[in-house]
């Protein structure tokens, strides 16, 4: 079971928004969210919103545990952008981008480890005898 959040045109630049996605993509909700809370970014605040909203999500529309729950993805695409101009010398205007981002979070439940077969090392001297 998949449960997303997203947040539309937020208004910060996908490119800042990456760094702290990057950073809680694969960690468990309760960890992501005690990193976001000690990371001293604009973009962590935003990201974090959307987490606790999926976490909202899943406790509310399909009755998940929030503790069993893993962030699956976490991304921030490029949105929109204001254009808007700031005054120059002598008449002219250079142009100002104000980026717009949609964050989008995407939990899952933790992964089963099924158990991995045991493989046997061989030595050097039967990998020249099986030649």
């Amino acid at each position: 079971m998949e449960v997303r959040s997203i947040y539309k045109y937020a208004r910060i630049s996908s490119q800042k928004a990456r760094q702290v996605t990057r950073a809680i993509t694969g960690m468990p909700v309760s960890q992501a969210l005690s990193v976001l809370d000690f990371t001293p970014k604009k973009a962590a605040f935003l990201v974090g919103k959307v987490l606790r909203s999926a976490v909202a999500n899943a406790e509310n529309n399909h009755e998940l545990d929030a503790d069993e729950l893993v962030v699956r993805s976490a991304v921030a695409t490029p949105g929109p952008a204001l254009k808007r101009i700031t005054p120059r010398a002598r008449g002219s205007a250079s142009p100002i981008k104000k980026r717009m981002t949609h964050i989008t979070v995407v939990l899952g439940a933790k992964p089963e480890e099924a158990e991995k077969p045991v493989r046997k090392n061989r030595s050097a001297k039967a990998k020249v005898a099986a030649e």
